[in-house]
């Protein structure tokens, strides 16, 4: 099912990688690792703390424009890490990756900075786990690729979904052993409450937030408060909104699991059309259809109203001619269609948690063990040099669909695609959107540049 748009790829980049062994130790001879964080906020720590619990590494530098965040994300480095040492803080990651020699760099920025942190830390010499979306623009995920590629590095996805314990359970025990027959629709929905309500105010930039830094390449519009730390993602300056939030996930779940790659076809429609009075400038309302071969996958997201199925209020659904699966970060139901077979249900894996995670700020905790499985998949790559199961390539594929939804909600018409690129076919205004504009002095990385 268009796997070889993207196959093709992913095992030269498997041949580039399997040569190189400056990360693998002997049998037997434990290596710690020296690894550096680039985005110090909620979810940048999130990684880090996870990354901590599966492998021995010495934490030696941490990078946020935040100066308190900075120094609280030090301190609670410190007390988890083996040695107690305290990392280096730095303001600017440019001046981290020159200071300090890493294997391993941690990407946690808002997602408009992911693609040249990203870059810039596998032409340092490390390898990358950076989180989802891999950019905020098309062309920032080609780069990305291609950067990987030339360095020879492993770079891991954040789209942990392909590692969670009760997902994958429903991959096999579902889906791989044709409980559904054949499936020809998904839906992946979200309808959490999570684009920001706040109206616009005057406010000043705290002493704290050096936000021209924050800003980077990304349009500089005026400060507000909800901006940091988590919700800006209420601004499309900043993200893709909540389809680069959270359809990115179940998205890629979906095409994980049915061994898809790049839709023939996507349309969108959605806008702002309850929410008027937030200064947030993201849809409140949103529908988007990714055609495949025989198969359809549908998004549809409301940050208003009750959810469609109130115990999957965020997940995808896959609808076959023998039964229907639903799956969540929670659990998963199958249900048979006209009484064949028997139902099944499978729940997350949930583990006691430990005294630093009692007391971790925003700790998610149906997803922890998920977080560490996919960065064990990580360090297993980085060991082997083998790709990781999300792959920057498949954090491409998965992060520029949902980009591409956006875009053809906002040119309003179907975008065709190129089945081995990905880019729209016929479309001049589309292919121009494919790379936002950089602010100055800003370059925008693109895969011609590696």
């Amino acid at each position: 099912m268009q796997r070889r748009s993207f196959l093709k790829t992913s095992v030269l980049g498997a041949a580039a990688l399997s040569g190189l062994s400056s990360s693998i130790y002997a049998a037997g001879q434990e290596k710690t690792y020296r690894v550096g964080l680039i985005g110090a906020g909620w979810y940048g720590k999130n990684d880090l703390f996870r990354l901590l619990q599966v492998t021995n590494a010495e934490v030696a530098g941490i990078c946020d424009v935040d100066s308190q965040m900075l120094e609280q994300a030090i301190e609670m480095t410190a007390v988890r890490q083996k040695s107690g040492n305290k990392p280096k803080g730095y303001g600017d990651f440019r001046e981290m990756l020159k200071a300090e020699p890493f294997d391993i760099v941690l990407v946690g920025t808002p997602d408009h900075w992911h693609a040249l942190a990203m870059t810039e830390a596998v032409k340092a010499g490390a390898d990358v786990y950076v989180q989802k979306p891999v950019g905020v623009d098309f062309t920032e995920g080609e780069a990305m690729v291609a950067a990987a590629r030339k360095y020879n590095k492993i770079v891991q996805v954040g789209t942990q979904r392909r590692s969670t314990p009760h997902l994958l359970d429903a991959k096999k025990q579902i889906i791989e052993e044709g409980k559904l027959g054949k499936i020809s629709h998904v839906d992946v929905v979200c309808f959490y409450h999570m684009r920001a309500k706040d109206k616009p105010v005057e406010a000043k930039v705290p002493p704290n937030l050096d936000y021209d830094m924050w800003v980077g390449p990304a349009p500089k519009i005026d400060y507000q408060p909800l901006m940091h730390p988590k919700r800006w993602r209420s601004f499309m300056e900043f993200s893709n909104g909540i389809m680069g939030d959270m359809c990115v996930h179940f998205l890629d779940y979906t095409r994980f699991v049915l061994d898809l790659g790049w839709p023939k076809k996507i349309s969108a429609s959605g806008g702002i059309f309850v929410d008027k009075a937030s200064v947030a400038n993201i849809p409140d309302t949103q529908s988007a259809l990714f055609e495949y071969d025989e198969l359809t996958v549908n998004w549809t997201m409301r940050s208003w109203g009750a959810a469609a199925d109130k115990d999957y209020p965020w997940g995808a659904t896959f609808y076959g001619n023998k039964g229907t699966l639903k799956t969540s970060v929670n659990s998963w139901d199958f249900i048979p269609v006209g009484g064949g077979g028997k139902a099944a249900r499978g729940t997350a894996v949930v583990e006691e948690l430990t005294e630093h995670e009692k007391t971790e700020p925003g700790l998610e905790k149906p997803v922890t063990v998920a977080t560490r499985e996919h960065h064990r998949n990580f360090i297993k790559a980085v060991e082997s040099r083998e790709l990781p199961v999300a792959d920057i390539l498949q954090g491409h594929i998965s992060s520029s669909t949902c980009i591409l939804g956006n875009l053809a909600m906002q040119v309003g018409r179907t975008l065709t695609l190129d089945p081995k690129t990905g880019h729209p076919i016929g479309d001049d205004e589309a292919t121009q959107l494919l790379t936002r504009p950089y602010r100055s002095p800003w370059v925008h990385p693109t895969a011609e540049m590696f």
